[in-house]
């Protein structure tokens, strides 16, 4: 008897004798009984312990030593010695009507928490793929308020019919909050309108699509809007690669092909390079003076990025805007002006230490979990997996 002990604290399964252990090659089977007690009758509430006869049932279990697992149960049909009813015997580890243990359903949805597919669980499990489905669409998460700061971002989704989908981040505790199917104004409004502490949230960070300011100024009426760093910082990236781009059009063949591979030179920020680097860099300069002068306005806009405060950075900024749309070079202008819009919001940006890091981080994990799944059709399903692993 010491042996069925060790055995049954090694399954975890109480009140349960197990009578043999099969092991083979690609499976493990385990026959067990259960101890025998009075069950109530589900129709007329008598208690009864008759036994009218037994069956066996195979139950999947959850996975040992990488071998599919098969639970062998002797079971119990009982009969009511009051009504004459004949019922099974209730098993905590078993569900009605269900061949797998509770467990294996638990272990499946810890599984999923995983980026890996819902074929390789399945798999793993020893279920199908449709079982593992709607096991996991028992899952599922509702946010029931906002924290003082929330980070919106979109990712490509491709799901419910809508090509984009939301992401509603909470950058301090880098917790995912909701997953929202379209980056529409309409949509966004009406996930908004159904919270109540709207008036709680403090900073609002986005990137530079405009209707995620107009619903942080219409349902965050207390909350400071905040362009995210990077997203004000490519601009220039982009200035100045499209300055190289038009120039080097120019060049002969053999010019173009030195320029696009020292691309990198340009784009570094001249203090970062060591004395080769910086001597190769300003013989490329040499060569044409409107991109000499837009590589000074990139490194001068790398400056404002290092202001320690807010009122800092505005001055830097507007002076930089005016240097900007007096050069003439157009794609700089077309910065300048872009960055005017949005001045006060990307000022804002240099008190607080939020940013959309963390979201760019999920969306990654986002991209990961949509790959392996070679994406998804159900948007709800979509939403609980990426909820569920981001959580």
């Amino acid at each position: 008897m010491l042996k069925y002990n060790f055995i049954n604290n090694l399954l975890n399964l109480k009140d349960v004798f197990v009578k043999n252990v099969v092991n083979k090659d690609d499976f493990i089977e385990i026959f067990v009984e259960t101890k025998k007690k009075p069950h109530v009758c589900p129709v007329c509430g008598y208690t009864t312990s008759k036994v009218h006869d037994y069956r066996k049932q195979r139950i999947k279990d959850v996975p040992i030593q990488f071998k599919k697992t098969f639970i062998i149960l002797r079971k119990r049909r009982l009969v009511c010695s009051e009504c004459g009813k004949r019922f099974y015997e209730k098993l905590d580890f078993l569900p009605r009507y269900h061949r797998m243990t509770n467990r294996l359903s638990f272990f499946i949805i810890n599984e999923l928490s995983n980026v890996n597919s819902m074929k390789h669980v399945s798999l793993k499990a020893n279920v199908s793929t449709h079982t593992v489905k709607r096991i996991f669409d028992t899952v599922s998460y509702t946010a029931y308020s906002l924290p003082e700061v929330i980070s919106i971002d979109e990712f490509k989704g491709n799901s419910g019919g809508s090509k984009y989908h939301c992401i509603l981040v909470d950058p301090v505790n880098h917790k995912v909050i909701d997953i929202i199917k379209d980056r529409r104004f309409h949509i966004l409004s009406d996930y908004f309108r159904n919270f109540k502490n709207r008036d709680k949230v403090k900073y609002v960070v986005i990137d530079m699509w405009s209707q995620y300011a107009d619903i942080a100024k219409t349902y965050f009426k207390n909350a400071t809007i905040i362009i995210d760093k990077f997203h004000f910082m490519r601009y220039n990236t982009w200035a100045i690669e499209n300055v190289r781009k038009r120039i080097q059009k120019n060049m002969d063949k053999k010019l173009r092909r030195y320029y696009k591979k020292s691309r990198k030179l340009i784009l570094a920020r001249k203090d970062s390079l060591d004395e080769d680097s910086k001597r190769q860099l300003e013989i490329m300069l040499l060569y044409n003076d409107e991109l000499r002068h837009a590589h000074y306005l990139k490194e001068s806009f790398y400056k404002i990025s290092d202001a320690r405060s807010a009122s800092e950075a505005k001055i830097l900024l507007k002076e930089w805007i005016e240097i900007a749309r007096k050069s003439g070079i157009k794609e700089y202008i077309s910065c300048a002006e872009t960055l005017s819009r949005w001045f006060k919001e990307i000022v804002n940006s240099f008190d607080v230490p939020y940013t959309n890091g963390c979201v760019e981080g999920f969306n990654n994990k986002i991209k990961v979990i949509k790959r392996n799944a070679f994406g998804f059709r159900n948007f709800n399903r979509f939403r609980n997996r990426i909820l569920h692993c981001c959580k």
